[in-house]
């Protein structure tokens, strides 16, 4: 019996030479894998299908609805095995537009073990997208397509669909290219270009990222670097991190700044979280600093500078996003476009379920305007 890896290389290698021609001859069914493939909401459901086909072609006893051991039987799988195990791996691999975490940790089936048939509501957004997802695993229960040829199907799309994607980034990367010789942009128009990035919808990792270009951009005139980034939806207390953003000195490893990014109101409540983290950390750090898109409130700066004395010399201050950008690109005006490229390219590496797809295009085309001059897009 092949193992999952090896099942999972053989059928994308398969589908990689003829990615024009479906392997399945009903039309119903393709067109339901393409809409699961493609859906821009929620791409779990592509993932819970490489998850629970995987496991029917490498068991072909199992009974692919049964994707939770608590079911009982020797028909029934763990699909969270399959997925974390194998999928993971592959799609990292292949860069393929699913969610970066499994599918089972989701809320529509995190908490359910029950057999998946199409009357189930797993109370998901999109419903169709759910719908759509059981009735092709109830498709492969009643025999109308193989496990095989599915898997197949769903790795087609998902290649097509990244190949898709990634033509869009080099396209809109060339047309960047062929304004290399235009004037630099000022400091100011910079500063309005991610004002206008910050805008887009679902934008709450930016500000991480834009604090880690500018680190990026001065390290050597600062003599500091940024630790690597975590996952955006990894909680402080599951990475062992202080913050957001964990600043070093060049060739030290001992952390000396921290920033921690909102996008909203920091309150003192947020303050007090953060005191106790550093209460509990074996770092011995100099600054601790908010980042907010939203207001500052007068009572809280003011809590804020309180704590130096009461911590013996740990300063914590909140900074405006937008302000914050400002004077750092005045401050080291001559690496103004440094940063941009370091922004640009922390932008397009971050994973989709941090940075959509739309929004690394958006900061793309509007850089583009900036340059041509032409303004908003």
């Amino acid at each position: 019996m092949s193992t999952p890896t090896t099942i999972l290389d053989l059928v994308f290698e398969k589908v990689l030479n003829n990615l024009t021609q479906s392997v399945i001859d009903n039309k119903e069914i393709s067109q339901n894998i393409e809409f699961v493939c493609r859906n821009p909401q929620n791409r779990a459901g592509a993932r819970l299908l490489l998850a629970c086909l995987l496991a029917k072609v490498h068991n072909p006893n199992l009974d692919i609805r049964k994707p939770y051991t608590q079911i009982g039987g020797s028909d029934c799988y763990s699909g969270r095995t399959y997925d974390e195990n194998y999928i993971t791996a592959f799609i990292n691999k292949h860069k393929l537009p699913c969610n970066s975490t499994t599918a089972f940790l989701t809320p529509a089936l995190r908490n359910i073990n029950i057999v998946l048939t199409p009357e189930v509501n797993l109370v998901g957004r999109p419903a169709i997208l759910y719908k759509t997802v059981l009735k092709l695993l109830d498709d492969v229960y009643q025999e109308r397509v193989s496990a095989e040829n599915l898997l197949a199907e769903v790795i087609r799309f998902l290649i097509i669909v990244r190949n898709e994607k990634q033509q869009r980034i080099a396209s809109l990367l060339a047309d960047l290219r062929t304004l290399e010789n235009a004037i630099p942009l000022s400091v100011e128009a910079i500063v309005k270009l991610i004002e206008q990035h910050l805008s887009c919808r679902n934008s709450s990792r930016l500000p991480v990222l834009i604090v880690a270009a500018a680190y990026q951009a001065a390290s050597n005139y600062l003599q500091q670097r940024p630790l690597a980034l975590t996952s955006h939806n990894a909680a402080d207390e599951q990475t062992g991190k202080l913050g957001d953003i964990e600043i070093t000195l060049l060739n030290d490893e001992n952390i000396i700044t921290c920033y921690e990014m909102k996008m909203k109101k920091v309150t003192v409540e947020d303050i007090n979280r953060a005191l106790q983290k550093i209460r509990y950390s074996q770092e011995r750090i100099d600054n601790y600093i908010f980042i907010t898109t939203d207001i500052i409130e007068v009572f809280v700066q003011e809590y804020a500078a309180d704590i130096y004395e009461q911590t013996g010399g740990i300063e914590v201050v909140v900074l405006d996003c937008i302000s914050f950008l400002r004077h750092f690109l005045h401050l080291f005006h001559r690496l103004r476009m440094d940063f941009l490229e370091a922004y640009q390219q922390l932008v397009l590496s971050e994973s989709e379920s941090a940075v959509s797809q739309a929004l690394k295009e958006a900061f793309l085309a509007l850089r583009q305007a900036a340059e041509s001059g032409k303004g908003d897009v």
